[in-house]
């Protein structure tokens, strides 16, 4: 076997660069093992000591914090949701440019998996990190679509942002299928978001048309 190299977090670094080095590696472990793995585990594999593991991070609720932090909201381009909402650009090209967008970023290994573990192990840092892309995307993304079919502009209900978050669930279900469940998905994911996206609103606007009908006093 070939002599495996020290690992980096073993040399003298700078307090920081040597922080985004546990950070990197704490990303690598629980995406692997989950938010059960051990802090001991982890020091062994940074090839430091678990005290001085938590000279950077009091406790282990502390590091999956920051891990959150890195991957689920540094994750999150602002961009992407003044893009939907540019009404420049046609609804449908929006749509797909931020999934196009979106998946780039998301659909990796680590973020996948972190995902799913997130849901496993703490509803909380579930439940967070889904009122946020409701606030950043499901809410932004139904105000467009009422604009688009000419409904007056008013607050999401869930019944509308639950159509948009099938949506999202249906696209992210790719990443799932090859990070988790280890499944072929088509090489060009870019061409099954669109078409994804098509056939989504190809019976959207009658949907919340009706919706908006059954909303009106008798």
């Amino acid at each position: 076997m070939p002599t495996q190299k020290p690992n980096p977090v073993r040399r003298r670094l700078p307090r920081q660069e040597r922080e985004k080095l546990i950070v990197a590696e704490a990303i690598r472990f629980f995406a692997e093992v989950g938010f059960e793995g051990q802090t001991r585990a982890l020091a062994q594999r940074l090839g430091v000591t678990q005290p001085l593991l938590y000279r950077y991070f009091p406790d282990k609720d502390a590091l999956i914090e920051r891990v959150y932090q890195e991957v689920f909201l540094g994750g999150w381009d602002p961009a992407w949701t003044a893009g939907l909402r540019d009404r420049t650009v046609s609804l449908r090209d929006r749509i797909v440019q931020f999934y196009h967008a979106y998946s780039r970023r998301h659909f990796r290994y680590e973020q996948v998996r972190l995902f799913m573990f997130a849901g496993l192990k703490d509803q909380g840092l579930a439940n967070r990190y889904m009122g946020f892309v409701r606030e950043n995307l499901f809410e932004p993304l139904v105000a467009e679509l009422r604009f688009d079919i000419g409904l007056p502009a008013q607050a999401p209900n869930d019944y509308e942002v639950e159509c948009v978050a099938g949506l999202h669930g249906a696209v992210a279900y790719i990443g799932v299928r090859r990070w988790v469940y280890h499944a072929p998905v088509p090489e060009d994911t870019d061409r099954v978001i669109a078409n994804m996206v098509d056939s989504f609103l190809s019976g959207i606007h009658e949907v919340f048309r009706r919706m908006a009908d059954e909303a009106q006093p008798a």
